[in-house]
């Protein structure tokens, strides 16, 4: 392994890397932002400033060096044309910008940099060895006072947003702000003042290095406060640390033959890494679209879901009503019409509650009033409740229960509605024929629940869905049409916030199912 001769090469490799990937990273989150284009032409401007800046300081041809020179301040004026556009713009997606003051500085800043490809600002290179003197003409005070007055500007606008704009704003331009002052004092002192009337362009190669404090604290303000998808910055780092540690590699190759082989490396890791950047940034801006659409969906549903159960809730109050007798007998043959719309619109009723109840648990609106409770007293309430429906289909239902305290401390509204009926009415639903065995015991300081019937039981792929929102097994509503996939859901969603556990079991189809559930005694 050789020795790192090229120290400058190695921090304009770091500028140029980091500026890259930065630039790429955040406009590709956020490309229809105004604020994520001026810093990507930032970036791009920053690259080729920094390329010309090293190459001027290693040739010895002196009209190569005057054009590459004239080159440098060229690429500057563009530089801070860009930085104050970014100043202007952040953190705003929208253009804020005028348009008349933008095309107004365009303008302008295009003058001055093709001014500075002519003899006006440097007129030629007097000396290049001990070092490098060169003559300049009466363009470069226009040059100068572009430059400072840009840069003055930029500071100020980020100066205002800082101490006197918007709290959440004033938080994201403090960090921008500190880099911004302290890259480009050393910007303005070591690459300005020294080579054009100092006459000193040592340090001119370490221009690189002197954008790095306002590259890595816009860095840290994005990844800190959001500024854009921290995923896509986190990928924009990755590349960044392989393309750097790739340079290294290049910079202490012995041979030209590995210096060709390992820059090959490093381009390919920069575009591949742009790339990659490229794709996840679609891909996390087309998961926020379908998050805020999923948003939207369950808003619409949950207020037609209010107001399809409002009027079901009316038409079953009049059914119940005329099946009751209220408005006097009912014929013969209008009297088992009503008794079926009546069950009919109670389904209804349960089915669009199921739904509304798995929407506020999902948005986290569900709240739950908890108190100790009799569990073996609720669960002998739902079972009697469930007799009628398993003797109508001969079905055998049984419940035993051990002895000792059986107190909970929970919702006990919610745990008996959502949890103990539900899973006694799904074993009696989904069982043709034969027993549901409802058991209750203390185990290890547990209340353990359990259903057992000898139903339509479980396939394994069913097993997947059974607590998840809507999943329907593969079978479920050939054998209880008024299923809406969500009571599992539910019920599992309630067991959680109580601290318990609920679980299923099946050896297969058409071999029954248990269902157990267990709360802290």
């Amino acid at each position: 392994m050789g020795a790192i001769t090229n120290v400058d090469l190695l921090w304009v490799g770091l500028a140029v890397a980091g500026a890259g990937t930065l630039g790429f990273s955040i406009y590709f989150a956020n490309s229809r932002s105004m604020t994520s284009r001026a810093f990507l032409w930032l970036a791009l401007v920053s690259i080729a400033w920094s390329l010309a800046n090293f190459s001027s300081a290693r040739v010895l041809n002196p009209l190569t060096l005057i054009w590459l020179i004239r080159l440098v301040i060229f690429f500057a004026s563009w530089l801070v044309f860009a930085l104050l556009i970014l100043a202007l713009q952040f953190p705003s997606e929208e253009l804020v910008i005028p348009r008349r003051t933008f095309f107004g500085l365009l303008i302008w800043t295009a003058v001055i940099s093709l001014v500075t490809l002519t003899p006006l600002v440097f007129e030629t290179v007097v000396s290049i060895l001990p070092t490098v003197e060169t003559r300049t003409g009466p363009g470069v005070f226009l040059f100068a006072v572009t430059v400072f007055g840009y840069i003055g500007t930029a500071l100020w606008v980020l100066f205002k947003k800082t101490f006197w704009g918007e709290e959440s704003v004033r938080q994201r331009t403090e960090l921008i702000l500190a880099g911004f002052a302290v890259s480009f004092i050393f910007l303005a002192i070591f690459e300005f003042i020294f080579p054009a009337f100092l006459n000193d362009p040592i340090l001119v190669p370490y221009g690189g290095l002197f954008l790095l404090p306002f590259i890595a604290t816009t860095a840290y303000a994005i990844m800190r406060y959001r500024i854009f998808n921290p995923r896509v910055a986190l990928y924009g780092i990755l590349t960044f640390v392989l393309a750097t540690a790739t340079f290294f590699d290049v910079l202490v190759s012995s041979s030209v033959s590995i210096v060709l082989y390992r820059s090959g490396e490093l381009v390919l890791i920069l575009v591949a890494g742009i790339l990659l950047i490229r794709s996840m940034a679609r891909e996390f801006e087309l998961e926020e679209e379908l998050k805020e659409i999923n948003k939207r969906q369950e808003t619409l549903i949950h207020f037609i879901g209010h107001e399809v159960k409002g009027f079901l809730t009316k038409a079953a109050g009049v059914f119940s009503m005329l099946d009751e007798g209220d408005f006097g007998p009912l014929p013969d043959g209008i009297k088992p019409v009503v008794a079926h719309a009546l069950e009919d619109t109670r389904h209804g009723v349960t089915s669009v509650s199921d739904i509304l109840k798995a929407s506020n648990l999902k948005r986290g609106t569900v709240s739950y009033t908890k108190a100790p409770f009799d569990l073996k007293a609720a669960l002998a309430e739902a079972v009697e409740r469930a007799r009628a429906t398993a003797e109508q289909k001969g079905l055998k239902l049984s419940f035993t229960a051990g002895d000792g305290d059986f107190t909970v401390n929970g919702d006990r509204g919610e745990i008996v509605d959502h949890v103990l009926r539900n899973l006694i009415d799904n074993a009696v639903n989904y069982t043709i024929a034969g027993s549901v065995d409802v058991s209750l015991a203390r185990e290890a300081g547990q209340c353990v629940f359990a259903v057992k019937d000898t139903g339509v039981g479980i396939t394994d792929a069913d097993k997947a869905k059974l607590f998840t929102e809507g999943g329907h097994g593969a079978e479920s509503q050939k054998v209880n049409v008024n299923s809406t996939g969500y009571g599992l859901f539910i019920a599992k969603q309630v067991v959680d916030a109580h601290g318990g556990t609920i679980s299923a079991s099946s050896q297969g189809p058409g071999k029954g199912s248990t269902f157990t559930v267990t709360f802290p005694a």
